[in-house]
């Protein structure tokens, strides 16, 4: 094998697509994951002749590489990463090595929640505008698989807190930053200032001409504004304040107010997505769409025509006056909050999964307000129990979902509202969230 450029560590779907993108740019890659590849991907490396090992990584092989290109879900303080860095390696994420064979703009949108709904609702209001735009990142493709693919005039890209730290250069022209709450701290050494940190990488790189639009209602990110300084031209969004006269979005008599440009406003009244997270996310759409330089009325009509994502407040069905929502998306304590808070009915609430350090405490007046029962979907359900077992009638637990609906099933009465909403990640029984929600949504269909 000649001499690696360039070393993928990890063949997920970040990991193919920046090799990939590196075999299209004629430069000799090689995939190396711990883990065995799934089918699909190893097959895709193989008919595109790109050398992959799996179950180990052979170092003898990465001698003298001077880019790695490392999977989000690899850590970065592990030895290998050390070693690489050592000898000289420059160590980035797909994001960060794709962005730099793009000819295209960026609106990179991050956060803690609604990044995937802002995400697709800024893509929609660019399609739906008549632009040439690429939708990629976390949101599910690679940006690195459908930049070797073709470029466009701009792309919309969601990213991770995991994407953003191996960024080095990234430097979008209109980032988001839609929250910045309790997630992932496992990662972080438990420290939100950390954390913190990690999302206001998404500015970090941007320049005087660049525009970062933000939640002028978020505590940690008004925290990060004084300790960061981000160089941009900033654009704040609000619910809870008038911004009248400058430049942003704020809330005013059943209306989401945009100002922009000297003045120039445009008022909205019609969002297809109703409740007050989403209120924000139209916000933060509306106004990256506007810096971009799109139409009011194309704007708009976009935000009114919406459809919403799939395992995020998805309604299911209604079986004998019960609800079923899907909401396997909140993967963090804030997002079920926001779930609970938009719901009037009694729910039985199914919780549960992978803890990534989890403060629960602050959802205890919703539940004491609207959960009748409680059912702990996980293998490992004690922090749950402890937090909620004095404030619910009824808190049971399940080991798989068909047992969690059925059981749920049998505790709603007419009237009532059943919410799969998590509040933690989803790898203890499921493959992903999707996985999660999915089967959710097939065992309350065979009721």
């Amino acid at each position: 094998m000649n001499k690696v450029e360039i070393l993928v560590l990890g063949g997920g779907e970040s990991g193919v697509g920046a090799a990939l993108l590196a075999k299209k740019l004629n430069k000799q890659v090689f995939v190396s994951d711990s883990k065995a590849l799934k089918p699909v991907y190893a097959k895709e490396l193989q008919q595109a002749g790109i050398p992959f090992e799996e179950g180990q990584h052979t170092e003898d092989l990465f001698f003298g590489v001077e880019c790695v290109v490392k999977s989000p879900g690899i850590p970065s303080h592990i030895p290998l990463i050390g070693r690489l860095k050592e000898q000289g390696a420059e160590v980035i994420s797909e994001i960060e090595f794709a962005s730099r064979y793009t000819k295209g703009k960026i609106v990179g949108i991050t956060g803690s929640n609604g990044k995937t709904t802002t995400t697709l609702l800024t893509h929609h209001i660019f399609k739906k505008a008549g632009w040439d735009v690429g939708l990629a990142g976390n949101v599910g493709t690679s940006f690195a698989r459908l930049l070797a693919e073709g470029d466009h005039d701009w792309w919309i890209l969601e990213i991770s807190s995991f994407q953003l730290d191996d960024t080095i250069h990234f430097q979008p022209d209109i980032a988001i930053l839609t929250n910045i709450t309790p997630d992932h701290l496992d990662r972080y050494e438990y420290k939100m200032e950390n954390y913190m940190s990690s999302k206001f990488r998404i500015t970090l790189f941007q320049s005087e001409e660049s525009k970062f639009i933000y939640c002028a209602d978020d505590e940690w990110t008004l925290k990060g504004l004084k300790s960061q300084a981000p160089k941009a031209q900033l654009i704040p969004f609000t619910l809870n304040s008038s911004l009248a006269g400058e430049v942003g979005a704020f809330y005013q008599q059943g209306h989401i107010q945009i100002e922009f440009n000297k003045g120039e406003s445009m008022s909205i009244y019609e969002l297809a997505l109703q409740g007050k997270h989403n209120t924000y996310n139209s916000m933060a759409s509306a106004l990256a769409a506007r810096a971009a330089g799109i139409h009011s009325e194309a704007i708009r009509d976009a935000l009114a025509d919406f459809e919403h994502i799939e395992h995020r407040l998805e309604t299911v069905t209604q079986i004998a006056g019960v609800e079923y929502i899907n909401d396997s998306k909140a993967t963090n304590v804030n997002s079920t909050w926001y779930a609970l808070e938009s719901i009037t009915r009694k729910v039985i609430w199914i919780v549960g999964g992978v803890d990534k350090g989890n403060d629960y405490s602050q959802l205890l007046p919703l539940v004491k307000d609207k959960v009748k029962a409680i059912v702990c979907l996980g293998l490992d359900n004690q922090k749950i129990i402890n937090e909620f077992k004095n404030d619910v009638e009824i808190l049971t637990e399940a080991q798989s979902m068909e047992a969690a609906v059925r059981t749920a099933h049998s505790l709603a009465k007419k009237g009532d509202l059943v919410l799969l909403s998590p509040a933690c990640a989803s790898f203890d029984l499921f493959e992903n969230y999707e996985d999660r929600g999915n089967q959710f949504k097939e065992c309350v269909r065979k009721l």
